[in-house]
Formats: structure tokens, sequence, C-alpha cells
């Protein structure tokens, strides 16, 4: 029996539906819509395609979209003036900064330039901390889309075996944290991971993020799992694939997300819920 499909497209508009009611009462309440700032440093293009659904995301949520654009060659002082001037901007609730950045710019600085509450990616250490300590915080979108998927599909997690295969600070690590909260057994895989497939072959769900065309053949997939395909990866032929098998593995597995159509869309729609709740957080705190 073929897997079932995990829809993120569908699930994303859904979400993002339930965002546009939120934006406009919070537009009613107060007098403006929520503010989302992108700032984009150069002309990379698979940034430039990013940034563009973003930007139309928001404005189709109600979410009052500003597109910051800096040269390449920018200092990181030009940057950081851009940031701080942001932090102190009360229409803007969240600032995200598109990486990757040029080489000379210190990423983890300028992330921790970012005042934490409108930190929308989630990557402050800030958020990072409270995140692996269990306090409220906004969450990094992509691991975020992930844990909703997996609820809305009904997934049970608590006692599960859950494998994640790939260890980066803006899906493994917090996507990790995530499903051991949730109530799961985690294995998190890296480059460094001897006998892969012995580790993911216990594993009721398994999520891949690694970035490698294929990485994930189906007999390295337990029979019956729930497979979430992070990776996205444009081969030569122009197709757009992610790192799992999917044809092979939509045939042992339980359920699993395609790519494109799974994971990308919920990672905008956490995009804007991120955003919507630092809103309202910030609205909160004013009152």
């Amino acid at each position: 029996m073929p897997a079932q499909l995990i829809d993120g497209k569908s699930l994303a508009e859904t979400l993002r539906q339930q965002v546009g009611s939120r934006a406009a009462r919070f537009l009613s309440l107060h007098g403006r819509a929520p503010g989302l700032t992108v700032i984009l440093v150069g002309s990379n293009p698979a940034s430039e395609v990013y940034v563009r659904h973003k930007v139309a995301a928001c404005e189709k949520a109600g979410i009052a979209s500003q597109l910051i654009r800096l040269d390449a060659t920018c200092s990181s002082e030009a940057l950081l003036e851009q940031i701080g001037r942001l932090n102190k901007d009360r229409t803007v609730d969240g600032i995200l900064v598109q990486l990757p950045l040029p080489k000379h710019i210190a990423e983890k600085t300028i992330i921790q330039a970012i005042a934490p509450g409108k930190d929308v990616d989630g990557f402050h250490p800030v958020n990072a901390g409270a995140l692996f300590t269990g306090q409220p915080c906004l969450k990094p979108c992509t691991p975020l889309g992930v844990m909703v998927m997996l609820e809305h599909h009904n997934t049970a997690l608590r006692g599960a075996e859950a494998v994640v295969v790939g260890a980066s600070n803006i899906v493994g690590k917090p996507l990790a944290m995530m499903l051991l909260q949730a109530g799961a057994t985690v294995t998190l895989c890296n480059s460094k991971t001897q006998n892969l497939e012995e580790k993911t072959r216990r594993a009721d769900v398994l999520v891949a993020a690694v970035g490698r065309p294929g990485l994930i053949s189906a007999e390295m997939v337990k029979p019956g799992a729930v497979v979430i395909d992070v990776g996205i990866n444009r081969l030569e032929s122009g197709q757009l694939v992610g790192d799992v098998d999917f044809d092979r593995v939509a045939r042992v597995a339980k359920a699993i997300t395609p790519v494109p159509g799974g994971v990308g869309p919920m990672t905008i729609a956490m995009l804007l819920q991120n955003t919507l709740d630092a809103a309202e957080s910030f609205a909160s705190l004013s009152t």
C-alpha cells in the first residue's frame, strides 16, 4: 500500500488563512498591521526567490512587509546599523536577515544583534536557550513547521523512536529538541555517524535534513515509518528533489512529504505565524 502523502502546501494555505484572520483583528485593535522587515544582502539567486515568496506571503496574509536591499560589499557595521534601527522601530515586529550572508560578514554577530523578541527566524541564542529549556520563545520556522505537520497528521510521538539526519542549528538540532519535548526518543545523526542505516531503520519518525539528493533509500526506512523530507536539491536537469528517494520510500513508509510541496510551504507559514505572535506579544506589553 503506497504511503499517505503529507500535503504541506494545503496545510500551509489553511494556516495562512488563519494568520490572515488574526492579522485583520490585530489591525482593527491596534490601528496598524503586524510588520515584518526582511534584509537581503547581495543578490544570491536562491535568496532572491525565497525573499520574493516571503514578501508575497506577507502581503496575502495582511502583514506589512518591508524589504531592505544592501549591496554585497556592504560592511558588517552598515548591516548592524540597519538592525539597530529596526530593533527600535515600534512598527516592526519581526526582523529577518536572509542567509547566507557574504563571507566577510559574520552570521553569528548579525543574528545576535537582532532583538530576541523580533527574531522571527528563531536563531538568536536567547531563543535557542529558551527552546532548550522548554520556555516560551520564537522557534525556528522549518522545525516548527515539521512539528505542526506531524501533529496535523496525528503522528504519535510520545514513546516513538525519532531519527533526525542532519544536525544543523537551523533544522536538525532545534527539531531534535522539539521532538524530545513531545515525548519521543530522539537520535540526532551527523556527517560522522557510523552505520547510518542501522539508526534510520529504527525510526518510527524519520526526518532527513542534509541537502544530499536521494540520501535516504528504501532500505534505510522502517516499514510503516513516517518520513519527513526537509532537503531541497536542484539536479542538473533542473528538477527539484529532496534527500529521500521518494518513489521507492513511498512504497515502504506509512506517510511521506513530497518535494516540492511538503516542508517548504510550511516554513513560510510558520514565519507568518511567528511574526504575528511577536506582534501580539509586543502589543500586550504596551497595554
